[in-house]
């Protein structure tokens, strides 16, 4: 299965050498043409990313709402994220592809005499002893990258490989350059600067690629931070920077993580390696920007209808206290009508009857008065035995008489 990657990976690299003729160049245009082949699978780890952090106010509620209960939250969280489509786990997985990439390009990097130059693994087995036997001073100690030392000086021993190898007699054998800005990209990065020998370009080139490259991959997570963050809204459209904040928080660790394995990478392989991964940091920022762009417009629209109706709701909420403030000063001391509606239809209802009455009252003929009481609508209010005069005081008149 590695075969089936590494062997196309080796003629892609050989077609871009041969169309450069730089093999810094060719690295360099490998590392854009997997951003492009890769750049579907891309474009859902940064929508997931971004989704994430859109939603990170709303999951922090929840955690504040469960905040002894963790596995309840995570539930909430999780039914929350099915609702939406956001898959938790969808923008670390998309975004450790390249890794995928790295490993067998490795390879394609450690053996360039079977991978670039097409030849078998035996003719390259061949051909590292012969040149072992005839100039061993340009071999490292680690056989482990003897075809990356081989591979530049191999015209230099053409007509010995021929002799040597009948069934190369006929062809034609061509070195590789690896030289790129004066850096040799086939050389492992001495970071001993202590140590040198003697001070040059070729070796501060060398202990710099790995630094800029881990320094790529640094700079990298920081502006896809700062990108998400800046899709992070409130319920009413408005930047969250807080919540923004505190997602940030888990994906710190991942930060560091990947720049601490670009730089052990390029301490520990040659020099190619580290180009490499400093090309898919500098492609990747530009990436990332061109993809933020295009899921903010989707984003932008639906924080401009929120921040509307949050505005309408402001609006409505302030002339309801505009009315209470007017209702307050015209009663200051609290006491107000019951205005109901129910309240208001019932008095009217009132009024409507008693109005009836009186018309009644009005239009109806008059008759004698013949109620005990001497009051028609009252006629037992002052009992049957009423005496008008019964408590009346005397006067000076009844008492003569």
């Amino acid at each position: 299965m590695s075969e089936f990657i590494r062997i196309p990976f080796g003629y892609l690299l050989d077609f871009l050498y041969q169309f450069t003729s730089n093999y810094g160049l060719a690295l360099i245009l490998f590392s854009l043409l997997v951003k492009l082949i890769l750049l579907p699978f891309s474009a859902k780890s940064k929508k997931s990313m971004m989704q994430m952090s859109r939603m990170a106010p709303l999951t922090q509620a929840i955690q504040q709402k469960y905040p002894n209960d963790p596995q309840k939250a995570n539930m909430e969280i999780s039914k929350i994220y099915k609702e939406e489509g956001v898959s938790m786990f969808g923008g670390c997985l998309w975004s450790l592809l390249p890794l995928f990439i790295i490993f067998p390009l490795f390879y394609v990097i450690r053996e360039p005499l079977v991978y670039v130059l097409h030849y078998t693994k035996d003719q390259a087995a061949q051909m590292v002893t012969l040149v072992k036997g005839l100039s061993p001073e340009i071999f490292s100690g680690n056989s482990y990258y003897d075809q990356v030392a081989l591979a530049p000086h191999l015209h230099e021993f053409a007509e010995q490989i021929k002799a040597s190898m009948p069934e190369l007699a006929d062809k034609a054998i061509h070195s590789l350059n690896f030289q790129f800005l004066g850096v040799n990209l086939g050389q492992i990065p001495d970071f001993k600067f202590w140590a040198w020998e003697a001070f040059s370009w070729n070796k501060l080139g060398g202990l710099l690629l790995p630094i800029l490259s881990a320094g790529s991959q640094v700079l990298t997570m920081v502006v896809s931070q700062k990108l998400n963050s800046s899709v992070t809204t409130d319920k009413d459209g408005n930047l969250d920077n807080e919540a923004a904040k505190n997602a940030n928080k888990t994906a710190n660790t991942m930060m560091w993580i990947m720049p601490l394995i670009s730089l052990w990478i390029g301490f520990t392989y040659p020099c190619s390696l580290s180009l490499y991964w400093m090309s898919q940091g500098v492609f990747g920022m530009a990436q990332d920007a061109i993809l933020t762009k295009k899921y903010r417009k989707l984003y932008d629209a639906e924080d401009s209808i929120k921040r509307r109706i949050a505005a309408e709701k402001a609006e409505l909420e302030a002339e309801r206290e505009r009315q209470r403030a007017k209702r307050r000063e015209e009663n200051p001391n609290g006491i107000v009508e019951n205005t109901s509606k129910k309240k208001l239809q019932r008095q009217q209802q009132i009024l409507k009857e008693h109005e009836i009455a009186e018309n009644k009252k009005a239009n109806a003929p008059e008759k004698e008065d013949d109620s005990l009481s001497g009051i028609p609508e009252r006629p037992y209010c002052k009992g049957r035995a009423y005496v008008a005069d019964r408590y009346k005081r005397s006067t000076s008149d009844d008492i003569e008489e």
